[in-house]
């Protein structure tokens, strides 16, 4: 299973120190998704040596409005193996969910709004809607009840369209993180089934695979692959 934070200095903790904790809690992978405009330091190849767990390199796009954000989408994506953006506006949650040059729709209900409208072009763009737990895990009183409803209400669009999801406690320390069994059960308080959460935390990781693979020299398209041709019997015209 992965988790996908901010490290400093779009949060408090490094990569290597945030990398020591999730390995410790028993997460194999950990995407680092600063936003553009915070970009870390860290030796992502020595960290994921020393710690044993991969390190994906992604970026959390965030802008004002969808013309500028289409910009930045489209250098990060060569990239960075997950390119997610900064959701939370109706007119950004719009703009990342028909993109499928995006990846996640990150924090949808922070601020916004989502609707069935939206869970339909995410599911045909195949852009991951974010279930962060952040605020749930983070805040109280009246701000974590309107946090719960807002995750219940996605959870519901989300099931109803087959949208494909990710799932994050959107970790800003390595005091934010906490183990997935701990993640299972706060999203079983708020609706979720364990296998949810479970499958969220590793969509992650697929994610990443099939974005490295798509990123390889052998790569043409969904489906077709270069490869090697020697010993197929293939006549190559020279008569030889």
């Amino acid at each position: 299973m992965y988790e996908a934070v901010h490290a400093r200095p779009d949060g408090a903790s490094t990569v290597s120190r945030l990398a020591r904790t999730a390995s410790e809690y028993g997460f194999s992978g950990l995407v680092v998704r600063n936003h553009g405009d915070s970009r870390h330091d860290a030796d992502l190849d020595r960290v994921r040596d020393r710690y044993d767990i991969d390190i994906v390199n992604g970026v959390e796009v965030r802008a004002d409005d969808p013309s500028r954000a289409s910009g930045y989408v489209g250098n990060y994506r060569p990239e960075r193996t997950v390119v997610c953006v900064h959701g939370g506006s109706n007119r950004m949650n719009r703009f990342a969910v028909e993109q499928s040059a995006v990846d996640v729709l990150a924090h949808p209900m922070d601020g916004g709004d989502f609707n069935h409208v939206l869970a339909k072009e995410a599911a045909r763009n195949g852009v991951r809607v974010e279930f962060s737990l952040a605020r749930v895990l983070r805040v109280e009183g009246g701000r974590r009840v309107q946090a719960i409803q807002d995750l219940r209400k996605l959870r519901e669009l989300v099931d109803h369209y087959d949208v494909p999801f990710v799932v994050t406690g959107d970790a800003r320390s390595h005091l934010h993180l906490r183990a997935p069994r701990e993640l299972r059960a706060v999203g079983e308080a708020v609706g979720f089934t364990g296998e949810q959460i479970d499958a969220g935390l590793a969509e992650w990781g697929r994610l990443a695979d099939r974005n490295r693979d798509r990123q390889s020299d052998a790569f043409v398209e969904p489906g077709v692959r270069r490869g090697e041709y020697e010993g197929s019997g293939l006549d190559d015209g020279s008569g030889d």
